[in-house]
C-alpha cells in the first residue's frame, strides 16, 4: 500500500495536496486539529474543509492530532510505517502578528512540530519523501535593502540589478536580519529540515513559499492576503492597507501549482534541497493592483483605508526566482496566473460568505 501523510490537511495547501494526491496514492492520511480557528477566530475555521474532505474522498482518513504532541503523532507513524511514501508538512502558525502575541506557541508549532515529524519519518519510514513548506520570511527584511524604485502603483527593483529579470534566488542570506518571531521559527524548521536531508541522507525538500493562495483559503486579516482581500471586496467589510503606500509587491502562486511542484520533486527527490516557490514574474501584484483587480472582478468599490504603520519584518518587494526548481524539474510549469487565481477565489468565496 502507498500512503501520503499530509499535515494541515484542511488548510489551503494541505487540502490541495489531499485532492491532488488522492489519485496517486492508495490512501491519504490527514492531520489537522483546526488550530487555525483558535489562532484567528471562527471566520478562519477549516472545519468546513475537514467535513468536505471526509465526505468527498473515500480514501481519506482524518486525525485531529496536534503535531506538537510527539506521542500522539508517533501512534500514526507506528500504524502505517513504511507504507508511508510521502509526507507533505503544511501545518503551521502562519502569521507575523500573531507570533508576537504568543512566541512559545508559535515556536513550538513551527519548529518543534517540524522536528517531531522529521524524526518520526526517520524512525518509521526513512525512505519516504518529506516536503516541508517553508516561507520567504526566512530571508527576514534583507529584501528591503535592495535598490527599490517607487512607481505609480508599485515598488520595483532597479532594472540593472541581477534580481530584476527573475526575482530573488536561494543564495540571499537568511542571517543578520529582522525576521519577526514567525520568520525566526520558520528558519529553525527550515534549517533542521535541510539537516535531516543532508546529514541523514533523507529525501527532504524545502519550499520557501511566496504568497500561497487559492480558492480553498480561509483568509483573515492576520493571514491570507488575496483570500481576505477578495472576502472584503465581496462583503464590503473594511480593509486596512499597512504601510509602504500600498505599493508593496507580492508574488502569488496558486496552491495547485505549488503542489504540482511537490509531485515533481517526489518523483525524483533530492536530499535537503531548498527552493524558492512563488508566482515569480509570472504572477505578482502590489496591494494597490490587487485591490483594483478585486474591484474589477466583483464590480464593487472596496471600502479600505491606509495606515503608515507597516508590519514588522514585512517585505516591500518580493518576487521569487524559481529558475533553480525549473532547472531541476524542467517539465514543471505554471498553470494559473494572478487573474485566474482571483477569479477562482471569487467564485468559491461568494458561496461561502454572507453578502
Amino acid at each position: 500500500m502507498s500512503i501520503a501523510l499530509i499535515t494541515g490537511s484542511a488548510g489551503l495547501i494541505g487540502s490541495e495536496a489531499v485532492s491532488f494526491f488522492a489519485e496517486k496514492f492508495d490512501k491519504i492520511i490527514g492531520i489537522d486539529n483546526n488550530t487555525r480557528q483558535i489562532l484567528f477566530g471562527a471566520d478562519a475555521s477549516v472545519q468546513w474543509n475537514i467535513d468536505r474532505l471526509k465526505s468527498e474522498m473515500k480514501q481519506y482518513e482524518h486525525y485531529s492530532a496536534d503535531i506538537r504532541n510527539y506521542t500522539d503523532i508517533e501512534k500514526i507513524f507506528q500504524r502505517y510505517g513504511t507504507d508511508i511514501k510521502l509526507i507533505v508538512h503544511t501545518a503551521a502558525q502562519p502569521s507575523h502578528d500573531w507570533a508576537a502575541k504568543e512566541p512559545l506557541t508559535n515556536f513550538t508549532i513551527n519548529a518543534n512540530g517540524t522536528l517531531n515529524l522529521l524524526e518520526l519519518t526517520r524512525q518509521y519510514c526513512e525512505k519516504a519523501v518529506f516536503i516541508f513548506t517553508s516561507t520567504n520570511k526566512v530571508y527576514g527584511d534583507t529584501p528591503n535593502r535592495l535598490p527599490l524604485i517607487e512607481q505609480a502603483t508599485r515598488w520595483e527593483i532597479d532594472a540593472t540589478h541581477p534580481y530584476f529579470e527573475k526575482g530573488i534566488d536561494e543564495l540571499m542570506s537568511i542571517d543578520q536580519t529582522k525576521h519577526a518571531l514567525f520568520g525566526a521559527s520558520k528558519v529553525a524548521a527550515d534549517v533542521v529540515a535541510q539537516e535531516y536531508g543532508q546529514y541523514f541522507g533523507m529525501n527532504v525538500g524545502i519550499f520557501r513559499g511566496g504568497c500561497l493562495t487559492g480558492p480553498k483559503h480561509s483568509g483573515t486579516q492576520l493571514h491570507g492576503f488575496l483570500s481576505y482581500l477578495m472576502k472584503c471586496a465581496i462583503t464590503g467589510e473594511h480593509y486596512t492597507v499597512f504601510g509602504y503606500k500600498g505599493k508593496q509587491v507580492r508574488d502569488n502562486i496558486h496552491s495547485w501549482d505549488l503542489v504540482n511542484m511537490f509531485w515533481h520533486f517526489y518523483q525524483n527527490p533530492r536530499q535537503g534541497e531548498v527552493y524558492n516557490a512563488g508566482g515569480s514574474r509570472f504572477s505578482n501584484c502590489s496591494m494597490q493592483e490587487g485591490i483594483a483587480i478585486c474591484e474589477e472582478i466583483t464590480g464593487k468599490k472596496m471600502d479600505y483605508a491606509y495606515t503608515d504603520d507597516n508590519r514588522i519584518g514585512d517585505h516591500i518587494w518580493w518576487i521569487s526566482d524559481v529558475s533553480k526548481f525549473q532547472a531541476h524539474y524542467p517539465e514543471w510549469q505554471y498553470k494559473y496566473n494572478l487573474h485566474d487565481i482571483l477569479s477562482q477565489i471569487f467564485a468559491e468565496m461568494k458561496d461561502r460568505v454572507r453578502i
